[in-house]
This record gives C-alpha cells, structure tokens and sequence, in this order.
C-alpha cells in the first residue's frame, strides 16, 4: 500500500423521527459522494443506546434511518449500506481506543455537557466515551473523508487526536510488522509511516446546520416539544406547507445581500433551507427574493420543499412497508463492511501485542 485510499464514511444515529436538518445536513449530502469514491454509510445504533432507549422503538427507527438513505437515493449496490451493532469491529476498536484516548481530551468534548446536562454524575459512562466509538468508527475502515455537520467538528478533531496518539505510540511496531502506510505530509509530529489516517472532515454547504422553524436560534430537533419547529421526513405535502406558513420569521422584507440576514435568524435559516433544497446558494436565492415580503417568499419556498421532500416520504413508507427487504440490505451491507474492518482490526490488535486466539 502506497497510500490510503480514499474512502468516506458517516453514519446517522436512529433516535427517532429523522427531520429536515438530518436530511440536508447529513443523507443529501452522502447521495452524490457514492459515484466519487467508495462510501460506507452506517445506522450508528450502539451510539443510540448511550442514554435510555426502547428496544423495540430502536429496531423501528434503525430501519427507518436505512428507509431514509434508500429513499434519499443512496444505492446498496454502489455504497454499503448496515447497522453499527452488526460488525463487531467498531466495539473492540473503541475499547482500544479508550485507552488511547485521555480525559481530559474527553472532558472537553462540548455535545457531552449538554447531553448529560446538570445530570452530569448519572450520565452513561458510554455518553462520556461517545466520541471514541465514532473515531472507531471512522478509523476501523481507514476511512480518509467525514461529512458531518459543523456541530460534528470538535468530535472530528478528537477522531484526528486519538489517530496521531496511535501512530506516534506505536510507530516502532508498526514499521517492524510493515503496517505503515507512508504519511502523505511529513512533519515533526507525526512518524514517516502511519497506521491510521488523519481523516479529513467534510463541511460545506449552504446548511449545514439547520435551526427550528419557531427559534432560529436553535437547533433543529426531534426533542422539540413543538412539531411545528420541524420538518420531519415522513411529513404528508400538507404538514410541510403548513409549518412552513407558520415558520416564525420577522416584519422586514428579505435583504438583497446575505450581510442583511446578520441578526435575523429566522431570516437565514428560511434562506439557507431555500439554498440548500434549491441546490443553490444565498446569494441566488437573494438575488431572486430580495426585497420580497415573507408572503411572497414562503409559499415559493413550500412548494420546493414539498416537491423535494414529498416524494422522499412517499418511498419511505413504501419501503418500511416491507421490513425483510430493508433487513436484508443491511446484512449484505453487514458483511461488506465486516470484510473492510476485519483485517484492520486484526492488524490493529497485532500492533498492540494481542495474542492470536480463536
């Protein structure tokens, strides 16, 4: 092996009615990946037991995400498509990892304190350790490119820290068993030859992060007591437009220029919704709508929503209609994706001294 190859993978956690925000910031994005270079996409169910779940609402939601992705346009025959819990791999390597990874590294991590709240000392150990299972996740297929979300890029980093530790720990073993690949850009911090790659995050997008339809100050969320405050992707036509028409905005037309949406956060995210569904960006949406009132601006925005989303839940529905057929996806994706993490797990436990056994 010259080098890595490229790879991208991502995955979204099956925590229940998936939304808008999940699909723009997240599955869109993955669809055209699939025809650039080899895309492995999980259902990160493990990372869903981390707070209380219901396992019968987990099965539900685990083929609802894999609906969604199908749906969305990824294909099974060109992307793996499985569910994290399938391939034993991701458990074993985030074990090693947490004893690669340190504390403090840890305590830093930002999602952690606002999941675990003021209820810090009864949160799971797994929430605190969350991280180092997604950098296992990534890392047990060498992946090289991440599209995340920019709420994803602190964790990025860590996946980026926990790899550089590793490469630098063991940097004589891996050059003794001939694991290394050779680091593609040289510098005093890292060996010449590495096990795991430094991968890249892919951020970009008009957005990424898409705010609640009643605060746009907030996250788009399923947690929301508010339906209102979101689109969720098994919406009918009807409900899109609806909450689209109650979406809160302000009294002022749209500006002509994106430096007119600074403190109008309803504003910017109607408009980057607009971008992102339109395939375009602010700036053309503006050009087109500036100076337009809200009454003119939602309805255009609706029935791009509805045109885009509609049909999305329409396959949906379809597809959870036959359960055995989405199973069936994710197993032969299960034994795909197995194949790819099997002998890096193997090399992995090789480099830590590991004996062979069954």
């Amino acid at each position: 092996m010259t080098s890595f190859s490229p790879r991208v993978f991502s995955g979204v956690q099956p925590t229940g009615n998936l939304h808008l925000g999940n699909y723009l910031g997240a599955i869109s994005r993955f669809v055209p990946l699939q025809d650039q270079m080899p895309t492995i996409y999980c259902v990160v169910d493990l990372h869903a037991i981390t707070a209380k779940h219901d396992p019968a609402t987990l099965s539900r939601t685990t083929r609802e995400v894999t609906a969604a992705y199908l749906a969305a346009g990824i294909d099974p025959k060109k992307a793996i498509i499985f569910n994290q819990s399938q391939v034993k791999e991701h458990a074993e390597l985030a074990w090693i990892f947490n004893c690669i990874a340190r504390m403090g590294w840890l305590s830093r991590m930002t999602q952690f304190k606002e999941k675990a709240g003021k209820n810090r000392e009864n949160a799971s150990v797994g929430l605190f350790a969350y991280p180092t299972l997604m950098a296992a996740d990534i890392l047990v297929y060498r992946a090289t490119h991440v599209p995340v979300g920019d709420d994803q890029k602190q964790h990025m980093e860590l996946t980026r820290d926990i790899a550089q530790k590793f490469n630098n720990d063991f940097a004589e073993r891996i050059a003794e068993l001939g694991l290394g690949v050779p680091n593609p850009t040289p510098s005093p911090e890292l060996p010449d030859e590495l096990f795991f790659p430094l991968t890249e995050p892919m951020i970009a997008g008009p957005a990424t992060r898409i705010m609640s339809l009643r605060d746009g100050t907030k996250k788009m969320s399923k947690s929301d007591p508010s339906d209102l405050s979101r689109i969720n992707l098994r919406d009918t036509a009807d409900d899109i437009a609806k909450k689209i028409r109650k979406a809160k905005t302000d009294p002022e037309p749209l500006p002509g220029e994106t430096d007119g949406l600074e403190d109008r956060a309803e504003a910017a995210n109607l408009v980057g919704i607009y971008a992102a569904l339109s395939g375009g960006t602010r700036e053309t949406v503006l050009s087109e709508y500036g100076g337009q009132p809200f009454s003119v601006f939602k309805p255009a925005l609706a029935d791009l929503a509805v045109a885009k989303l509609a049909p999305i839940a329409d396959e949906m529905n379809r597809l959870l209609a036959d359960p055995a057929s989405i199973d069936a996806v994710l197993s032969d994706g299960a034994e795909r994706a197995g194949a790819i993490a099997e002998p890096v797990l193997r090399d992995t436990r090789r480099i830590m001294g590991f004996l062979e056994g069954r």
